[in-house]
């Protein structure tokens, strides 16, 4: 084998280890407040903590109305903390529903080591805290970005009224192999996140929200989510729309309230 090919394949091997132990700074982007900081906003808001393990609290905003017709449990992106992510609630409150957003280990409040089995145990432990107060045929699961993920196995493993995804990923694999195509993923990567398995498994009926002209995560994406059953998935492209700024169109807020409504 020429010398020049095991140049190659050793500085892969090398990159493949970085990327490896350096992958949690690449993939989360969180924004850490100090405990005693106060989330101030000019709806009804309450502050949560659910203790999901021991020596780990995740911290929550409750957004409510006096007579709210259902919840929204919002899982967010990979970037900052509830306190940002906040804002896109009167989204959903203005149609009467209540909303609950969340903040992942490491993220805000929020405390623990992150792996994908423990977050995703600690999204369906604060699922069924609020599956106790409201019962599931008044919960909606919503997910952003990388939130999709966590979205479909919470929605997967319980019977929510209904999943909403927005901007979701085929799987969070494809989503890496996209930017790094010449790294082994499959098994340099920690965090899979099977959207499109466990959308395989949902069973309430899911409406998938996507950009056009989303570069980060093509819509592509949903278009392939969309045909893994299609009677119950419906797919809502957002014409012009890219990855960070679909609340921007009318589009979008009009497909809320639709499936809002019922």
């Amino acid at each position: 084998m020429p010398q020049a090919i095991w140049y190659i394949l050793g500085g892969i091997a090398v990159l493949s280890v970085i990327a490896y132990f350096i992958q949690e700074r690449l993939i989360f982007k969180p924004e850490k407040l100090n405990p005693d900081f106060e989330f101030r906003y000019d709806i009804p808001f309450r502050e949560y903590f659910f203790d999901a393990a021991p020596g780990v609290r995740i911290n929550a905003l409750h957004f409510y109305r006096e007579q709210p017709k259902g919840l929204i449990l919002y899982f967010h992106g990979n970037t900052r903390s509830i306190k940002g992510w906040a804002k896109y609630a009167r989204d959903f409150y203005r149609y009467h529903y209540d909303v609950v957003l969340v903040d992942y280990r490491g993220f805000g409040k929020s405390t623990g080591k992150r792996s994908e089995k423990e977050m995703l145990s600690d999204m369906q432990y604060v699922y069924q805290k609020l599956k106790e107060k409201y019962g599931e045929e008044h919960l909606i699961v919503y997910g952003r970005s990388m939130g999709s993920g966590f979205a479909a196995k919470v929605a997967s493993d319980n019977n929510p009224r209904y999943l909403i995804l927005d901007a979701p990923y085929y799987s969070f694999r494809k989503v890496v192999e996209r930017f790094l195509p010449f790294l082994p993923v499959r098994f340099v990567l920690r965090y899979h996140l099977r959207t499109d398995k466990w959308l395989a498994g949902v069973k309430c009926h899911t409406y998938i929200l996507h950009g056009t002209r989303d570069w980060l995560i093509p819509i592509r994406h949903s278009e392939a989510l969309a045909r893994i059953n299609p009677e119950k998935i419906t797919l809502i492209r957002i014409p012009g729309g890219g990855h960070n700024n679909l609340p921007q169109f009318d589009e979008y807020h009009n497909f809320i309230r639709d499936i809002l409504k019922y």
